[in-house]
């Protein structure tokens, strides 16, 4: 059988939508680049466009592709906390598509640290959309037969790992001020 991550990231570059276990809980995810594919994804959710969406990378290099972290002033705060399940709000570069910031001039970005998204993201070779895998204002899917049970054939596959051991969604912090926003 093929390999279940290199089968997900052919899926995401066909600019399909993929469920994957992280930190907390399985997230839903596509190409940030492919603005049908965010576009499904935000249906599926049951988000609201402008709201914006977070992007998982695994790397520094890949968080630069999208955001300018050297124009924050709590850079080393910021690399303390990667990787791990601390999302940070930075500035976005002008490429940055409305369709991922939202009505933000910042793109909410982290390094992961579950091994399957890491290896999800170096595998595709870029950050990917990361919103949790729930319908909006629903409680947070923790296993792969819990998304195929909520959202059947909606997403194109379940890479169906466990999830990581943090007992919440991760942090989301203000990359220039440090506030935590949740």
């Amino acid at each position: 059988m093929t390999d279940p991550v290199a089968h997900a990231v052919a899926i995401l570059k066909q600019g399909g939508v993929i469920a994957y276990p992280t930190e907390h809980c399985f997230g839903l995810g596509c190409d940030p680049s492919k603005e049908q594919a965010v576009r499904r994804v935000l249906e599926i959710k049951q988000r609201r466009a402008d709201q914006g969406l977070i992007l998982i990378a695994a790397d520094l290099d890949q968080i630069g592709r999208h955001a300018d972290i050297e124009a924050s002033p709590i850079k080393p705060q910021i690399l303390k906390s990667w990787p791990g399940p601390v999302t940070w709000l930075l500035p976005a570069h002008e490429t940055v598509p409305r369709w991922i910031r939202g009505q933000h001039s910042t793109v909410a970005m982290r390094v992961t640290d579950h091994p399957t998204a890491n290896q999800l993201c170096a595998l595709f070779g870029a950050a990917i959309v990361s919103t949790s895998a729930n319908r909006h204002g629903q409680p947070a899917l923790l296993t792969g037969n819990d998304v195929v049970a909520e959202m059947g054939d909606e997403v194109d596959f379940v890479l169906d790992e466990p999830v990581g051991g943090a007992a919440a969604p991760s942090q989301i912090l203000d990359g220039v001020t440090g506030e935590r926003l949740r």
